[in-house]
């Protein structure tokens, strides 16, 4: 068996330990691209990294709820990731608006907002002079703009950032960072709300989150507000060199996809024994 990595602050030990003491109460929840998935090029083709299945579907009956909450759509999310073969898993698509659960899915109407954006975009792209390799990738309730194919990503995505945060703001939409993407999504929803949510509703006595990119933000805020309320938890990063702001608000920090599915095994063995 792998050894548990520590935490390195007090909070974060406290919470791993409060999982350990109870965990048919615990809640563990991840995000999917660049935590349970690498990130590609395509998105289409982000398939979750080697044996994530099977640590999902080993550590799944030994806590009280295991969830995946993901800017994707949730109906994605799961057919991408095979994940309607993980028992009891949750999926939280679109930063928590919609939610498949035993093979049901819940989604509202997206607003009007996301076919005004759909409308605007292609012109407000050109007019911006988005480079070569540009692509919009319509999820249905959200659009969002990726430069990953463009010749120098970032610098396509910090032209693209004022003229989408304009559209965003006519459409009444939100405006969502990721890892050369930019996102623009109905407000009111986001990841750190959605675990909160899910913490309440699932009654936990402890809670992990493990994100990578910007997106999870709200999530690491909402487990230290979680803390403060009396309910232990910790914050793991998916670490990478893209996306390094979000290791300085982690409480473990670990490489990557890869890195993540070591951490759910070590997790299911630490609570059975070696497989």
């Amino acid at each position: 068996m792998t050894a548990l990595p520590a935490p390195r602050s007090e909070a974060g030990q406290a919470g791993l330990a409060a999982l350990f003491a109870a965990p048919g109460r615990a809640l563990i929840a991840l995000d999917y691209d660049g935590t349970l998935a690498p990130i590609v090029a395509d998105p289409a083709a982000a398939r979750p990294y080697p044996d994530a299945d099977a640590a999902l579907s080993r550590l799944a009956p030994l806590v009280g709820t295991l969830a995946v909450i993901t800017g994707r759509a949730a109906r994605d999310a799961v057919e991408l990731g095979g994940l309607d073969q993980v028992p009891g898993l949750i999926v939280l698509g679109q930063y928590g608006r919609q939610r498949w659960e035993s093979g049901t899915l819940t989604s509202p109407p997206p607003p009007p907002g996301v076919e005004t954006a759909r409308r605007e975009l292609p012109g407000v792209l050109a007019a911006a002079g988005a480079p070569p390799g540009t692509w919009t990738e319509d999820k249905g309730d959200a659009l969002a703009v990726h430069t990953r194919r463009t010749a120098e990503p970032a610098l396509a995505l910090d032209r693209l950032r004022g003229p989408l945060a304009d559209l965003a703001e006519r459409a009444g939409l939100a405006v969502e960072p990721g890892r050369m993407v930019i996102e623009l999504r109905p407000p009111g929803s986001d990841k750190g709300q959605a675990l909160t949510d899910l913490v309440a509703q699932r009654h936990a006595s402890s809670v992990m989150y493990i994100g990578d990119d910007l997106g999870d933000v709200p999530a690491f805020r909402a487990v230290a507000d979680l803390r403060g309320d009396g309910i232990p938890g910790l914050a793991v990063c998916s670490g990478s060199e893209e996306v390094t702001a979000l290791a300085e608000l982690a409480d473990l920090v670990v490489d990557g996809p890869g890195g993540v599915v070591t951490l759910l095994g070590s997790l299911a063995a630490a609570m059975t024994g070696p497989a």
